[in-house]
């Protein structure tokens, strides 16, 4: 090779050449003084440059105008940025916007994973500063997480499918600041099994309580976006819930959760009777038929009436809707009897926002808990164990109405 040739194939420019020269001295790779950072604000002022040439190829009577700067902040390091700016004041960069603090490399990404995590805006802070070198103030940080509210917009309201196999209502509830006092808010999920066997959180819902008025909304809701049919919907025992339910999808199949209805009932006992009543409480729904659990429910009834009247008589009040689970096969039970599924995802949502005292306002639980969904999507979920056979049972129960879906 030519001495030409070799020097032209190994000619660096002077940004090239520094940050080598950093390599070899041990410098840092990122941050305020790292070797990458000359590189990026040099790149991105090339580009800028170019493309207000650009702009001003179109713009025959227009001309550059000096020069204006800010600080911008990137994984590389934080670094002023010079911006080029023409005369008439119509040039609008899209590589760097005009109120553009962070480049959008993976910084956005990290800060809203780590905000997903739970972190506070003070440990993502810390966190940036020390690993990047980056300094933010919480208000920047809670503009980079309001970026994610159109997509939460967008999720809320995407159509759903005509029809779902099971689907399980339940909420958790919070602390929130309005109006200067902390006060405890609910927050509905929809939780969901459909048509193919797959889970999915169908939507999250805020209100100041817990009130089967509000899940009535929540299902208008849900009908709006396109759900025309629920064959099997699971509630907790809420008063006026299944009603509720009916109202919207007459046809579906209501079960009240076994597991809050024997929560409620241990709230009378005394603690010395627990256990018998846990045995005796499991003695009528673990039966094989409804035949054998209402024999149960009646010799139930006979040992702890008169003990504890108001814990039987709410056994007798909602049988039609704690009993609807003996319908169906072993495999649609264990799905259906109790609020389980729904209740492992919010003990996902409860593990990262335990360490939240109060959220300013319900937005902020809401890009929360959206970030936590955005996690939980992220594992790969195959069918729920079974479906298959589960299908087919649905089905033969459900056959006219199944068939409607698909066509």
């Amino acid at each position: 090779m030519k001495k030409e040739e070799k020097e032209k194939e190994f000619s660096y420019s002077d940004f090239e050449r520094e940050a080598i020269q950093g390599l070899y001295q041990k410098k840092q790779y990122l941050g305020e003084d790292g070797i990458f950072t000359p590189l990026l604000k040099h790149f991105l002022e090339t580009a800028l440059s170019a493309e207000l040439q650009a702009h001003l190829n179109q713009e025959s009577d227009n001309k550059r105008n000096g020069l204006t700067s800010k600080r911008v902040k990137s994984s590389s390091g934080e670094f002023e940025l010079v911006t080029p700016r023409d005369r008439e004041g119509s040039f609008v960069p899209e590589i760097v916007a005009k109120r553009q603090i962070v480049i959008e490399d993976d910084i956005c990404d990290k800060i809203l994973s780590m905000y997903g995590k739970g972190m506070s805006y003070s440990d993502i802070k810390k966190f940036l500063s020390e690993i990047y070198g980056l300094s933010f103030s919480p208000g920047q940080l809670s503009e980079i997480t309001d970026q994610i509210i159109p997509e939460i917009e967008q999720w809320q309201s995407r159509a759903l499918d005509y029809m779902y196999a099971i689907v399980w209502f339940d909420a958790i509830h919070y602390k929130v600041r309005e109006n200067g006092t902390v006060i405890t808010k609910a927050l509905y999920n929809v939780f969901a099994v459909n048509m193919e066997g797959h889970r999915e959180l169908l939507g999250i819902y805020v209100s100041n309580s817990e009130s089967a008025s509000f899940w009535l909304s929540v299902m208008q809701d849900l009908q709006q976006r396109g759900v025309q049919d629920i064959l099997i919907a699971c509630t907790d025992n809420l008063k006026g819930f299944s009603d509720a339910i009916s109202s919207i999808f007459p046809q579906a199949v209501v079960q009240s959760c076994i597991v809050h209805q024997v929560r409620n009932t241990l709230k009378y006992a005394a603690a010395k009777d627990y256990q018998p009543l846990v045995n005796d409480m499991r003695a009528i729904y673990s039966c094989a038929n409804i035949a054998g659990a209402e024999i149960k429910l009646e010799e139930f009834t006979q040992k702890w009436s008169e003990k504890y009247p108001i814990a039987v008589k709410s056994w007798h009040e909602n049988w039609y809707k704690l009993s609807s689970f003996f319908e169906f096969g072993k495999d649609i039970r264990r799905l259906m009897y109790t609020t389980n599924p729904i209740e492992n995802v919010h003990r996902q949502m409860r593990k990262i926002t335990k360490s939240k005292g109060s959220f300013p306002s319900d937005l902020a639980i809401k890009k929360l808990i959206y970030l936590v969904i955005r996690e939980i999507n992220r594992s790969p979920k195959g069918k729920v164990t079974g479906w298959n056979l589960i299908f087919s049972q649905l089905s033969i129960k459900f056959e006219q109405r199944i068939s409607l879906a698909q066509t």
